[in-house]
């Protein structure tokens, strides 16, 4: 089995832009499945919180808006924006909307659920807000159910190690 690392992915923001994950060597990352009309979504404020105390010791959050649960995210990418900024005063990377379960599974998200991939374990996305933890090699280290909130000690701790 081989591990491997989000290095090798590219995406789209939610601008159109190509982001790629190679650009983040050497930092923390917290990737994260987003929707804008879900019980969770004030967990935005909490990220947007973290993201800004702790991006100049090297971390980044990557935010994947999808509608995969309940049809929480029915926006446009440019909607999406513009709910994220007005909101929330997202600054953080946000994604273009993609699908991170199911047959049309994104490939970032084949490799932070399937071990195979990873080398850490096998998971499914539970729920919008599920976060990725990776480290500074771009390693899955581990997954934080979408319920844990941003602001919670495994995360921060994490974070601050």
């Amino acid at each position: 089995m081989t591990k491997e690392n989000i290095y090798q992915f590219k995406v789209q923001d939610l601008y159109g832009d190509e982001f790629d994950f190679a650009s983040l060597k050497g930092k923390k990352v917290i990737i994260v499945n987003t929707a804008s009309k879900c019980g969770l979504t004030p967990q935005y404020k909490d990220l947007e919180a973290l993201y800004e105390q702790y991006k100049d010791k090297g971390l980044v959050i990557v935010g994947f808006p999808a509608n995969n649960f309940a049809s929480q995210e029915p926006g446009t990418n440019k909607e999406i924006a513009e709910f994220c900024q007005q909101n929330y005063g997202v600054s953080f990377p946000m994604m273009s909307k993609i699908s991170v379960k199911g047959d049309d599974m994104a490939p970032i998200y084949k490799f932070l659920t399937q071990k195979s991939h990873n080398g850490l374990e096998d998971s499914e996305v539970q729920w919008n807000f599920q976060k990725y933890l990776i480290n500074e090699q771009g390693e899955l280290v581990k997954v934080v159910d979408p319920k844990t909130l941003p602001t919670d000690p495994v995360i921060v701790n994490w974070v601050k190690s």
